[in-house]
């Protein structure tokens, strides 16, 4: 197509799409443009700044005429801080987005007809729900603690978030005196120097146990006794304070060495009535509210009946596999973090499940091995990453010819080439239940039941 669009040049232009980091889509004579901040019904004014052969950005200057759903956001940094992309959008909004963006990754990418796809279920109170908060913390003029900045390492500072538990309000505020108090240098990642690099803190929902981790970038933490007392004082129910030593020049947060300053070094929480421990290094999902929503779903699904052996692929800590454990005969936990299957094994002792064995390994590698061992499955569960299943696992399984499978994916588009796959391969999607595990943000989870086709 011809391209129409000049940068520089301002145009007006309906939003009339979403994509995939929230940034609103809409057409000048054709010719696709993306501006950040808009939601489908906006009609808006666009200033284009960049301009490309198949589509352009603009910068919205004015919304001429607001979207029905378009609403002010709870928080005041909302279009600055990286966290939320459509906080703007009415909760209801959201959800009818959300479903929209599995619907058309079934129909586009998957070429899937005859599905039910259900309405997303959503949350009563679509706030406040995260478990886990993980702040960058750095110095401009003072020492800052917060969230990255949209697309770029620069750190907003905060003083509340409203999609975390509010307990971190008071937790930021005594670390921020306390660097203040006593100079304590703040990491900066242009030079790797520079000691507290992150703050990470971790909630326990049914519990209410708390758990602080300071990320800093060497072992020496002045004056941290002080720091402890400040923490207790305020917020009695913490239960662990760790220090978690990063020294790499390095993305990731949290380093391997973790030295429990005070209390235990995990915390314990429920997904309805089983127990996990939650330690630093240990992965949780972020939303428990919506976490029972999902597992029930994708239990109700697998329909055991008590006689079934399970695989639970890209099984994590054995949360699902932990859920299932309880309804089936055995089930099989493949998870190639190693420390990840640690605490799975861990969390099955505590709950006293014994019908179930995790592996540790690539699930490409490890699922075929087990298949040519003999061990079938007649259930199984996916969780893969965002990335989706390996060919392998997904042919492995395909021969396995087990009765039902379900699908529980973070994302519609890498599930929708799967379930293209599997379709093709004699496994029918069925029903699909978009479950929103993160308002506010264009995250949508689903869970997806498959069953094979009788010819």
């Amino acid at each position: 197509m011809t391209n129409i669009v000049k940068k520089d040049q301002i145009y007006s232009m309906k939003i009339e799409d979403i994509g995939h980091k929230g940034e609103g889509i809409g057409k000048i004579e054709g010719f696709t443009v993306f501006a950040d901040g808009g939601i489908v019904g906006d009609l808006v004014k666009v200033k284009i700044t960049v301009v490309k052969k198949n589509y352009a950005v603009g910068k919205i200057i004015k919304i001429e005429e607001p979207s029905p759903d378009r609403i002010d956001p709870i928080c005041s940094i909302a279009y600055v801080c990286g966290g939320c992309q459509i906080q703007h959008m009415d909760y209801s909004g959201q959800l009818r987005i959300k479903e929209k963006k599995v619907k058309d990754n079934l129909e586009r990418i998957g070429k899937l007809k005859n599905v039910t796809i259900h309405k997303v279920l959503g949350m009563t109170n679509p706030y406040r729900y995260r478990n886990k908060a993980q702040f960058p913390v750095g110095t401009a003029d003072k020492s800052v603690i917060g969230f990255y900045k949209r697309k770029t390492h620069d750190i907003v500072d905060i003083e509340t978030c409203h999609i975390q538990h509010d307990v971190n309000d008071k937790i930021i505020k005594i670390i921020r005196d306390y660097i203040n108090k006593h100079k304590i240098s703040t990491y900066d990642e242009k030079t790797g120097k520079g000691l507290i690099r992150h703050i990470l803190t971790k909630v326990g929902f049914t519990t209410g146990e708390i758990m602080v981790v300071i990320i800093t970038n060497g072992k020496n933490l002045p004056n941290k006794g002080e720091l402890i007392e400040a923490l207790l004082d305020e917020i009695p129910q913490i239960k662990s304070i760790v220090q978690n030593i990063n020294t790499k020049r390095t993305n990731r947060i949290l380093g391997q060495e973790c030295i429990t300053l005070y209390g235990e070094d995990k915390i314990v929480d429920y997904i309805g009535d089983l127990k996990f421990n939650i330690s630093p290094l240990s992965f949780f999902q972020v939303n428990p509210i919506q976490t029972k929503v999902l597992y029930e779903k994708a239990l109700e699904f697998a329909d055991l009946n008590g006689e079934e052996t399970v695989y639970d692929i890209y099984c994590g800590i054995g949360t699902i596999s932990l859920f299932l454990a309880q309804k089936a005969k055995y089930v099989h936990g493949i998870e190639i973090v190693d420390e990840a299957i640690q605490d799975a094994k861990e969390n099955a002792r505590i709950n006293g499940i014994e019908n179930v064995n995790f592996y540790t390994g690539a699930a490409e590698e490890v699922v075929p091995k087990l298949y040519e061992k003999g061990l079938k499955a007649d259930v199984v569960v996916l969780d893969p990453p965002r990335k989706g299943c390996d060919e392998k696992v997904l042919d492995t399984i395909v021969n396995m010819n087990p009765e039902r499978i379900v699908y529980v994916s973070c994302n519609p588009s890498t599930l929708a080439r799967d379930l293209k796959y599997l379709d093709e391969k004699g496994y029918k999607a069925v029903e699909v239940q978009p479950v929103d595990m993160f308002p506010h943000t264009m995250h949508v989870e689903s869970v997806v039941l498959i069953k094979r086709k009788h010819s």
